[in-house]
Parts: structure tokens; sequence; C-alpha cells
């Protein structure tokens, strides 16, 4: 696979979100240790986790459940050395499974902490800002974010659901210690292009999180985003793919991230590096969905 640049890094053009990644009877742990074998022989080499995902049903208790998972599926396959391993800070779990911000200074420096443990590790390679909160001013997240960079206990820091304001502000402090933005994009959300267009001026990797989202069960696909499904029939792969490839071709500071829990689904998303699409095929897939998707 073709390599991008993440910072200092180059990882592979496509990553892998572990979000789904769930230790349960329908994920027998034996499915997701091959899971990331598929993935790290189809060239991807960035995984992405963070301290708020777990199971829903376990409520507050889910918070850095997933963190724990993956730091061990990492140790039982021995490829630390292999893949960057960001995460993700500033989202909280609530009693009731549902989800919160918290950007609070000593919020976010105690999150660091508990990620450093839970992944096993002396410094973050990419610790992410998860979220914007209401409560507490940006500017006074990016202090913080300073703060944790200038302590060393994280390598690089990046941002999630941020604007393109938000993104320019950061980058003024932090400078090169800055080199991701999260934000979600694919086929069926558009709306983060101008953030896109900011990171390829500054230098930044986007990092498009659900980058499948819309591209449900294929007489969804069909109704909701024809165009794919067209190029995916006439070019013999998955609509999966051509989504994927349509997103890289955006910039070359694009990055997605999409989840998988079988070994299948990485290998078919890590193929979409190598999926090159016509400027006709480009048009096509950029033009404004139908109405209603």
């Amino acid at each position: 696979m073709h390599t991008r640049t993440l910072g200092p890094r180059q990882v592979g053009a496509i990553g892998l979100g572990l979000m789904t990644f769930q230790q349960s009877g329908e994920q027998p742990r034996e499915q997701l240790l091959d899971t990331l074998r598929a993935a790290l022989e189809s060239g991807v080499t960035l995984l992405d986790t963070a301290d708020a995902y777990g199971p829903n049903e376990a409520g507050a208790q889910a918070q850095g459940a997933n963190e724990t998972l993956v730091a061990s599926l990492l140790d039982e396959l021995g490829v630390r050395d292999r893949v960057v391993l960001a995460t993700k800070g500033g989202h909280v779990r609530t009693e009731d499974g549902g989800w919160d911000v918290d950007s609070r200074p000593e919020h976010l420096r105690a999150a660091v902490e508990a990620s450093l443990r839970r992944l096993g590790v002396e410094q973050i390679a990419v610790w992410q800002h998860h979220r914007p909160d209401p409560k507490v001013p940006y500017d006074e997240v990016i202090g913080t974010l300073k703060e944790i960079a200038d302590s060393g206990k994280v390598a690089h820091v990046g941002l999630s659901n941020a604007d393109p304001a938000q993104i320019r502000a950061a980058h003024a402090v932090l400078g090169d210690v800055l080199v991701s933005v999260q934000n979600q994009f694919s086929p069926a959300f558009r709306t983060s292009r101008p953030e896109i267009d900011v990171c390829a001026e500054l230098g930044l990797a986007f990092l498009p999180w659900s980058p499948l989202g819309g591209l449900g069960d294929a007489k969804e696909l069909a109704a909701k985003h024809p165009a794919f499904a067209e190029v995916a029939q006439e070019r013999g792969v998955s609509a999966q793919q051509v989504a994927l490839a349509w997103e890289l071709a955006q910039s070359p500071c694009v990055i997605p991230i999409p989840g998988a829990k079988r070994p299948e689904s990485i290998r078919d998303s890590a193929a979409a590096a190598d999926l090159s699409l016509t400027p006709e095929e480009m048009a096509r897939l950029s033009a404004r969905p139908p109405r209603g998707s």
C-alpha cells in the first residue's frame, strides 16, 4: 500500500478505526486478531481508538474498554512497532450508556494519564481532542493541549470534530505538534470539505471518520448513491472501495479510517488505496446526490 503523511511519519493510505472492536460472542478474540493480522498484511499501519469506545450496554464502565482490548491484541500479535496507535480524549460515557463531553483541563490531563496506563506506553503517538465542549472555551482547550504536548506524554496532537476556525487557532498555538484533524466525511456526509482544504493548506492529515457511512444494503445504495453503485459494478469492486478511493482522491492529505470487524472487510477497504478513479468517474461520484440522500 502506498503511504501518506501524518506529521513526521508515513502511514498506510487507509487506516483502521477500532470503535467497533468488542470482544463478545459476535466478535470472538481470534476474529479480532485475524482482522488486525489482515490489516497489517494489507499495509494498514494507522490504528485509531478512543478512551470512550466500549460496549454501549456497559455505560460508564465502557470508558477505556476499547483501549485495553486493543493494547492486549497488539501485544499478543507482537506488532507494536509496526503500527501508529492513535487515541482520543474528551468524550465520556454516562451511566445510561450514552455520551457526554468533558474538556476541563483536569479531565483532559487525567484522560492522557489513563490512556497511557491502558495502552501500556510511555508516550502516546497521536492523542486527539475528541469533541468541542460547549462548557469550555476552545482557546482554553488549545492551551490544555499545548500543556499536554509540552509534558512529553504525547508525541503529537490531533483534533476531532473541529471547524476551520478552530483548526487554524490550534495550529497557531501548537505548530508542528498538531498533525491531524478527524471529522466525519463520506459520500453521505460531504460538508467537511472546508476542513479538508484547511488541512491541505496547513500540512495536516485529514482522517475521515465513518467514511463508509450511508453505504448500507444494495437497495439503499442504489436509491441514495447510484453513482457509487454503478462505478462499483463497472469496475468489479465493492461500493465501499469506490467510496474510499473517492475520498483519497479529494486530497493527498486524506487518510480514511474505516472500521472493520472481519479480515475480509479490512482487506476490501485496503484495496481502495490501489483503485485509481478516472476524471469522468470522479465527476459522476462528486455530483450532488439525489434529493433525500
